[in-house]
C-alpha cells in the first residue's frame, strides 16, 4: 500500500485511529529521525495497526520567524513525504501549524489532537521532544496523558555519529561547510532537492552550457554555490551534471535559482519533476566582470565535474 498523505485532522478516518504515532518536524529525515520512525513502524506491525508520522506545516520556526526567517529548511513537504514513503510509513499526517495550534497548551494537545482525533495505541518521540505553548510538554507529560487516555509513550535515545548527536542543525552546518561526505553519513543518503524544470532566460544556452532551471520555492536554501550533481527522474539511470545554486550576481540576479547543466545530454525536459542530488561542492558563487569571464569559469566547472564523475566511474 502506498503511503497516504493526510492533510489536516479533518481527513483522518477510522482506519488511521488506534495506530502507532511518532511526532516531530522531521526536517531532513536524518538517521536519528529514521531510528525513531523504525521504532514506531515495528511497534505498529507487532500490534497490527497503522503507523503514522505526525508532522507540521509550515515548520514552526518558519511560522514564528515569518519574513525574518534565518534558518533554511532541509526538506519541503513533498521532499519529506518522499523520504517517509521510501521508509514504508503507512500514513503521513500534516497538521497545519497556525496561531491556534501554536497557542495549544501541552495538556490540550494531548486531549484534542492525540486522544480525541487519533486515539493512538502507542506513541514514540525523541528524547529531546517538547511540544505545546512555550514548549512545556515533554515525555513525562505524554506518559501521564497515556495513562489517562489509554496509550503508551516512549522516548528513544539520541542517535550519535562520531560521538555527536545527529540533528537537522548538524546537517545544515555540514551543508554550509560543503562537507557532503558527512551529510551523507548523517542522512543515510545524499542531500537532494526536488522541483519542476521551468523555462529560464536562456543565458546558459547563449554561453554554450544549457541548463535545466528548477524553481526551489524556498525562502532560504541550505546549499549555495557550484556543485557536482546527479539528476533523477528523467532517465533510468542518474544523469551527471554541474549545478549552480544562487542568485547569479554577474547578471544582477535577485532570486535564488537551481540551474543544472547536464553532461552529454541535450533533450527537452521542460515540465518534468526531478530530483537533484548534491555530490560535491566545487566552489562558491562569484560575480564576474563580464559574461566572457563567466563563460570561461563555467567551462572550468564542467571540466572539474567530468573529472569527478570519471573518478566515480560514471563517465
Amino acid at each position: 500500500m502506498p503511503t497516504r498523505l493526510i492533510r489536516s485532522l479533518y481527513n483522518v478516518t477510522e482506519r488511521e485511529r488506534g495506530g502507532v504515532i511518532t511526532i516531530g518536524n522531521f526536517d531532513g529525515v536524518h538517521l536519528g529521525h529514521q531510528a525513531l520512525i523504525k521504532k514506531a513502524k515495528d511497534k505498529a506491525q507487532a500490534l497490527g495497526v497503522p503507523s503514522i508520522v505526525l508532522t507540521f506545516e509550515p515548520h514552526p520556526f518558519e511560522f514564528f520567524a515569518r519574513e525574518k526567517q534565518t534558518i533554511p529548511r532541509l526538506t519541503r513537504l513533498r521532499e519529506k513525504y518522499g523520504v517517509l514513503a521510501q521508509l514504508g510509513v503507512d500514513n503521513v499526517l500534516v497538521l497545519y501549524f497556525n496561531q491556534s495550534v501554536a497557542r495549544l497548551d501541552a495538556s490540550t494537545f494531548c486531549e484534542k489532537i492525540l486522544y480525541q482525533a487519533l486515539k493512538p495505541a502507542a506513541l514514540f518521540v525523541g528524547d529531546d521532544f517538547h511540544f505545546g505553548a512555550g514548549r512545556k510538554g515533554n515525555i513525562a507529560l505524554l506518559q501521564e496523558a497515556g495513562k489517562r487516555y489509554g496509550f503508551t509513550a516512549e522516548a528513544i535515545e539520541t542517535v550519535l555519529f562520531q560521538g555527536e548527536r545527529i540533528s537537522s542543525t548538524r546537517v545544515r552546518h555540514a551543508l554550509k561547510a560543503g562537507d557532503h561526505a558527512l551529510v551523507k553519513q548523517l542522512l543515510g543518503r545524499r542531500y537532494s532537492m526536488m522541483g519542476r524544470v521551468c523555462p529560464g532566460d536562456q543565458l546558459g544556452r547563449q554561453l554554450g552550457f544549457p541548463t535545466a532551471n528548477i524553481h526551489l520555492h524556498r525562502h532560504l536554501t541550505p546549499v549555495m554555490g557550484i556543485y557536482t550533481v546527479t539528476l533523477h527522474g528523467i532517465a533510468e539511470h542518474p544523469l551527471p551534471g554541474v549545478a549552480n545554486v544562487g542568485i547569479r550576481p554577474t547578471v544582477n540576479g535577485t532570486r535564488t535559482l537551481l540551474e543544472v547543466h547536464l553532461l552529454d545530454f541535450n533533450q527537452d525536459i521542460y515540465g518534468r519533476y526531478v530530483t537533484v542530488q548534491f555530490c560535491e561542492k566545487l566552489r562558491d558563487e562569484e560575480r564576474y566582470p563580464n559574461l566572457k569571464r563567466l563563460q570561461e569559469q563555467i567551462a572550468k566547472d564542467v571540466i572539474a565535474a567530468r573529472h569527478y564523475f570519471k573518478k566515480q566511474s560514471v563517465l
